[in-house]
């Protein structure tokens, strides 16, 4: 049987959102029923404004459906994605992930499989810091972390992060070779999740 998988992510000026819907397809593709949210923008418009590209962004993706809570309890896989802000996760992101200890208590995070991307000005912008932070939160709710590792040659053509797809945002949109790898993570993450709910079939 095909997981369901949502692909919750914070973009600022489009990186995040390009990975987003790479692994959302990736998910897709593997067979997955796949909800792509966005959580939402807490920054002011005048913040927003003085950045053209994140206002741009933000005006290109209003019928990106918002982030719920339903979301989480009913997927059986996440994928976060977050920008890196001095090597940790976007406010926006942590903001939404920080309302859910009562869904976390009732038990609907636990067990289900989890990966994560991101996007730092440049390569060593702490993109690897941030993908840890948000494996942390996999930590506390139970969740099996599933990072694409080395296990696939688009991984080495996209820079080589097994922690999971990390994107210079200096160097402009995510390349093909990235997105490539934002798929495959996205049809990894699916296939183990349907791995795991087979098991527990049977089980």
């Amino acid at each position: 049987m095909g997981a369901k998988v949502a692909v919750i992510y914070y973009s600022a000026t489009g990186n995040v959102h390009a990975l987003a819907a790479a692994v959302a397809e990736g998910a897709g593709a593997a067979g997955a029923e796949v909800r792509l949210r966005r959580v939402p923008e807490l920054a002011p418009d005048t913040a927003i404004d003085a950045n053209p590209a994140w206002r741009a962004h933000v005006d290109a993706t209003p019928h990106v459906e918002v982030a719920t809570l339903d979301d989480l309890v009913w997927a059986d896989a996440y994928a976060l994605g977050s920008p890196t802000r001095y090597g940790n996760v976007a406010a926006q992101l942590k903001q939404f992930i920080d309302t859910s200890g009562g869904i976390w208590a009732a038990g609907h995070l636990q067990d289900k499989a989890a990966t994560a991307f991101t996007s730092a000005g440049n390569v060593h912008g702490g993109n690897e810091s941030t993908l840890l932070a948000l494996y942390n939160t996999f930590y506390h709710w139970g969740a099996f972390i599933i990072p694409p590792g080395y296990t696939d040659p688009s991984i080495h053509a996209a820079r080589g992060n097994p922690y999971g797809i990390a994107h210079p945002g200096a160097d402009g949109a995510p390349t093909a070779a990235t997105l490539t790898a934002a798929r495959y993570q996205g049809k990894r993450l699916a296939t183990v999740a349907a791995r795991l709910l087979d098991r527990a079939l049977v089980a």
